[in-house]
This record gives C-alpha cells, sequence and structure tokens, in this order.
C-alpha cells in the first residue's frame, strides 16, 4: 500500500512539472477591439452595443450562427504579412468563418460622425490587455461601400502607426489624424499585432465624413465717389484730347458772357492776353507819335511857304 501511494505520489509531480514546463510555451491572450469609433465587432458580435440594427441582424443571417466574441476577432501567426494572410472582401472578418457576416458591403452600417482634417480620438477596449503595435488604416477617397473592402480601397500607408499606446479606463487610447480630403462613408481598418503572443486583430470602424468647410474671403467692391457733376467734354478742337483739369474742375456754363469765360482761363493764357494788350498800346502810342511828327513838320513847311510868298 505503501508503495502504491508513493507511485502515485511521484506520477503527480511528474505530471506537474511537465504541466510547469510546458504553460510558458502557451500564448498569453490578448482580447479587444476599437469602441470608439464603434467597429462592426463592437457593435454587432456577443456584447455588441447596437446588436438590434438592421445591419448586425443582416450580418448575424449571413453568418448562420451567432458572432464570437466582439473581443475575440484575432488571427495567429500573421507576423505582419497581412495582405498576403488576409484575402480582399474578407477584411472586416479577418478571413475567419465565426465573423464572416461582418464583411457584407452595405451602407448602414453603424458609424461615427466626423470631420475631415480633425483629429479623431480612438479607444481601442483591452479585456486583455497586452502590449503590441497598432496599424490604423482609412479607405481611399472615392472608396464605394456598396463593394466589399479590399486593401486596394486603403491608403498605401497607415494614418496612424503606434506602439504600446497607454491604457487608461480599459482601452487603449491614441489619435489619428484624419485627412482633408475625405467626405462621405469611410472604413477605419485598425490592426494590432501583438508582441508577445502569435495573435493579430482586425476591425472595421464605419464613419460618416463631413467635407471641411473651406473659409472664402470675398473682397469688398469699393463704393462708387458720388460728385455734383459730370466733367464736360473736351474743348479741344482735336477728337480724343481729354480735357486739361484746369478746365474739367472749372467748367463753363453754356450760353455765359465771354467775361464769364475769361475768369476761368489759365494764368499762362492770361498773361499772354496781358502781353497782346500791352504791345497793341504801345504801337497804338507810336502811331500817334508819327502822326503827331508828321502833322508838325507839314505844318511847318506850310508856314515856310506862305512866309516866303510875302
Amino acid at each position: 500500500m505503501t508503495v502504491v501511494r508513493r507511485t502515485a505520489a511521484l506520477a503527480l509531480a511528474g505530471g506537474i512539472a511537465a504541466a510547469a514546463a510546458v504553460l510558458p510555451a502557451l500564448p498569453a491572450l490578448a482580447h479587444g477591439a476599437p469602441t470608439s469609433p464603434i467597429s462592426r465587432t463592437a457593435a454587432c458580435a456577443g456584447g455588441g452595443e447596437r446588436s438590434g440594427s438592421a445591419a448586425c441582424k443582416a450580418a448575424r443571417a449571413a453568418n448562420g450562427r451567432a458572432f464570437g466574441n466582439f473581443d475575440n476577432l484575432r488571427v495567429p501567426n500573421v507576423n505582419g504579412k497581412d495582405k498576403q494572410v488576409i484575402p480582399d472582401g474578407k477584411l472586416c472578418s479577418g478571413g475567419l468563418s465565426d465573423f464572416r457576416g461582418l464583411d457584407l458591403a452595405r451602407t448602414d452600417w453603424p458609424s461615427t460622425k466626423v470631420t475631415a482634417g480633425d483629429q479623431l480620438p480612438i479607444k481601442y477596449r483591452g479585456t486583455i490587455p497586452h502590449q503590441g503595435t497598432f496599424r490604423v488604416y482609412l479607405t481611399k477617397q472615392g472608396y464605394d461601400p456598396t463593394e466589399p473592402l479590399g486593401w486596394g480601397d486603403l491608403g498605401a500607408s497607415p494614418i496612424l502607426t503606434v506602439q504600446d499606446p497607454p491604457l487608461r479606463g480599459g482601452a487603449y487610447q491614441m489619435t489619428a489624424k484624419l485627412p482633408k480630403d475625405r467626405s462621405g462613408r469611410h472604413v477605419l481598418y485598425t490592426v494590432w499585432q501583438t508582441s508577445s503572443t502569435p495573435d493579430t486583430y482586425y476591425s472595421c470602424s464605419d464613419l460618416q465624413i463631413k467635407a471641411r468647410t473651406v473659409a472664402v474671403t470675398v473682397a469688398k467692391t469699393p463704393k462708387p465717389v458720388k460728385t455734383s457733376a459730370a466733367p464736360k467734354a473736351s474743348r479741344s478742337p482735336e477728337p480724343g484730347v481729354v480735357a486739361s483739369p484746369q478746365e474739367v474742375a472749372s467748367p463753363v456754363a453754356a450760353g455765359a458772357p465771354e467775361q464769364a469765360k475769361e475768369s476761368w482761363l489759365t494764368p499762362a493764357a492770361a498773361e499772354a492776353e496781358d502781353r497782346v494788350a500791352l504791345g497793341h498800346q504801345i504801337i497804338f502810342a507810336a502811331l500817334i507819335v508819327i502822326v503827331g511828327v508828321g502833322a508838325g513838320t507839314a505844318f511847318n513847311r506850310w508856314r515856310t511857304a506862305r512866309g516866303g510868298r510875302r
């Protein structure tokens, strides 16, 4: 009896030792999914927030059975080769049959409203926290939500890559900058590649992106300057000659006396007329002198002739 007990004890100890040797080699579980912006798994899968929506009901019907837990959409041994392992049209399910209903091409998936160009806060629920790297992609402008999502619908590079973001309130929290050129329905595709397990998690979050408003500055049209009277046409006899500033500034009313017109002559014209008038006066005075001298000479000749006759 004692021998039997000792044998059993040794077997139990050996089993415990063997289990202890194997356990460290088992991968640690790491679970999670985005809850903001809400992902299709967080909305529709087991324990989802919007499981009663039309899209979620259709997804369950297409799935053929209930989804697995919302935080358990994971694929082992991808090792960063996402495009080689996950086929086009099955990005949202990760190619897993338990989640295939999430790949439906619909325009009524539960979505989050955002604005292009804004900072997008992301909360990724970590039900079993673990270290790893997040790669966040956004569909390109022109994406058609009525077609299955493929790798070609995503930008060539993620809009956010972050390693080991802080875990606060049970969620990994990070912020992505949305491109300014997006509008309409889009998909935010999040890849979480854990660093100490072989698992990679995939999720689709539907967005309704509002186009960014661009402020346009409209130049004010200057108000026209009011004038008391329209400028008169040129008085020049030559066509196309513009009236001088003095003439425009000092118009002469039609029919006004000649004296009134002279009051608007330029200083140069007035000076010229003064010189003409002075010349006329000099000439007139000279004529008077000549006539006077001539008359005097004739008178003296007449007197001389008369005296000789006597």
